[in-house]
């Protein structure tokens, strides 16, 4: 989501998906399916980080690890260096919701 001039747009970025090779991959074994999972979650965050790469500050919030995984990733790259990024813990929340925490966060 992005706030500007107190309008805020949201911005999806799509996860590929593993269902359509998941029976194929079955007889590969777990591991490999594992492994694939890890390459596209990889990429997933890649994609999120040429996002936050426009910006000069950044919440990750939500109720899973995943917003801590990419802040050690982005960490790793001299080009965040100068963005501020913070990670807060956060319940499961509709849009609405979202919208009023991005609101307070940057007011």
């Amino acid at each position: 989501m992005e706030l500007t001039n107190d309008i805020i747009v949201t911005n999806r970025v799509a996860l590929e998906s593993t269902n359509n090779e998941a029976e194929f991959n079955f007889n590969k074994g777990e591991k490999h399916i594992h492994i694939k999972e890890q390459h596209l979650q990889l990429s997933y965050y890649r994609k999120i980080g040429e996002v936050i790469k426009k910006y000069q500050a950044v919440v990750l919030f939500g109720p899973t690890d995943a917003k801590s995984e990419l802040l050690n990733l982005v960490k790793t790259d001299h080009l965040f260096e100068g963005i501020k990024i913070e990670v807060i813990n956060s319940g499961k929340m509709t849009e609405d919701q979202m919208q009023i925490f991005i609101r307070e966060y940057f007011k």
